[in-house]
């Protein structure tokens, strides 16, 4: 009997080893005190840590801004909570650069939700998150996770994997990003911020 059982339990160690080498170790990025490791904005009115909560709100002049970390990364993941607040909510997460962002929320241009789609200057919106409508919740916390591996950008919704894309103008180095978009009165939450390089 323990003959038999040897090979199988050989297989599940092996096994086990993969998935650890495939499920990269997340570190936080935002330690739910304070915006240390991160690019406070000069006269910041938009971004509050509370409770281990990053608030972000639109300001009187709706001029917008972006919390950036001051690490730089090439190939990596990031994860977060996000919880949509009051307004038209227009957020994002920048990869390495402001013409690569992933959406969060309703889109100005198409003026409806794109949550997990690219949205690349000049393109638009190229591919769009697929089944997003199903997984979104609109009063609750949400899980994204978003890969860059060198120009191909990868993105899961509450554990679903709803995109996949790549970009002829990727940028191969750069910090990550959080947006608050201009123009909207709105407010978003964030936790839990994560990420890995690859």
């Amino acid at each position: 009997m323990t003959r038999r059982l040897f090979p199988l339990f050989t297989l599940l160690i092996i096994a086990a080893l993969f998935i650890q080498a495939d499920d990269p170790k997340m570190k936080k990025i935002f330690n739910g005190k304070n915006l240390k490791g991160w690019v406070e904005p000069e006269n910041n009115i938009w971004w509050s840590v509370e409770d281990g909560i990053l608030k972000v709100k639109s300001g009187p002049d709706q001029t917008g801004s972006i919390l950036w970390t001051k690490k730089e990364y090439t190939d990596f993941v990031v994860q977060a909570d996000f919880k949509m607040g009051e307004g038209t909510v227009d957020s994002g997460i920048f990869l390495r650069h402001d013409s690569q962002q992933i959406q969060i929320g309703e889109s100005g241009s198409l003026k409806r939700d794109m949550t997990g789609s690219p949205y690349i200057p000049g393109k638009g919106y190229p591919v769009e998150a697929e089944g997003v409508a199903d997984l979104l919740k609109m009063d609750d916390w949400n899980t994204m996770k978003a890969q860059a591996v060198g120009n191909k950008y990868t993105v899961w919704l509450n554990g679903q994997e709803v995109m996949n894309y790549t970009s002829e103008n990727a940028v191969e180095q750069g910090p990550i990003g959080i947006q608050l978009h201009p123009n909207r009165e709105m407010s978003i939450e964030y936790r839990n911020i994560m990420a890995a390089e690859l």
